[in-house]
């Protein structure tokens, strides 16, 4: 599916942080090998009965608040989930793209704003380790308004609180049924990242455009200055 982005017609830009900002390496690690390998261990487990009772755990709550809820998973699970993902931090590291792209669009006068499923305290420990809050006009976690990005009720609550126009509005995720979400609301342009883990194969998307690098975005929206 073609990229084909008019940036006369764009005011703001809502961007993912996890695979979309920062490289998803780190979430991966955490949530498919670390949780695990600690949750084996405490419970007695093999690594792969472990993984079987997780997997059931993770796909029980997927695409809603709980899932990316760190409270949730602490209580689920018996772990300080929070602790170690404080330890963790310096894993957490920018696309190489990220701040390019970022700078571009405050030069040509977009709003640029974080629109994150994180929990708080994941998404505090990821700023003060990457420094991605410089580059960014606002921070939103999903947490705070009390429904996810799958959910229309969280989109109409954004547009409120932000008083974006979904006509004018560019947004950019690495979860297609997300990005599925932001188009039903009417969000004009909706990207899929198709590498948000530095360590993987490229991904595709069925439905939205998708970019690889956000440099290569970059001429035709300094061009429309």
């Amino acid at each position: 599916m073609h990229l084909d982005i008019s940036w006369q017609d764009v005011d703001t830009v809502l961007l993912d942080m996890d695979g979309t900002l920062l490289d998803l390496a780190f979430d991966n690690f955490f949530w498919q090998k670390l949780v695990p390998e600690t949750f084996a261990a405490q419970q007695g487990l093999t690594p792969e009965e472990a993984q079987s009772v997780l997997h059931k755990e993770y796909h029980a709550v997927q695409h809603t608040l709980n899932w990316y809820c760190l409270d949730y998973w602490s209580e689920r699970l018996g772990l300080d989930i929070c602790a170690m993902t404080t330890q963790q931090g310096p894993r957490a590291v920018l696309r190489e793209d990220t701040v390019p792209f970022l700078d571009a669009l405050k030069k040509s006068g977009k709003r640029r704003i974080l629109l994150t499923n994180a929990h708080p305290h994941n998404l505090a420990v990821k700023l003060e380790h990457t420094g991605l809050a410089s580059h960014l006009d606002l921070l939103l976690s999903t947490h705070t308004f009390g429904y996810p990005k799958e959910d229309q009720r969280l989109w109409q609550a954004v547009a409120k609180e932000t008083g974006l126009c979904a006509e004018r509005t560019l947004f950019i995720d690495d979860s297609e049924p997300i990005l599925d979400a932001a188009a039903t609301f009417g969000i004009r342009y909706c990207v899929g990242v198709t590498n948000p883990d530095s360590g993987l194969a490229d991904k595709r998307y069925l439905r939205h455009p998708g970019t690889n690098d956000y440099r290569n975005l970059i001429p035709s929206l300094l061009k429309e200055m």
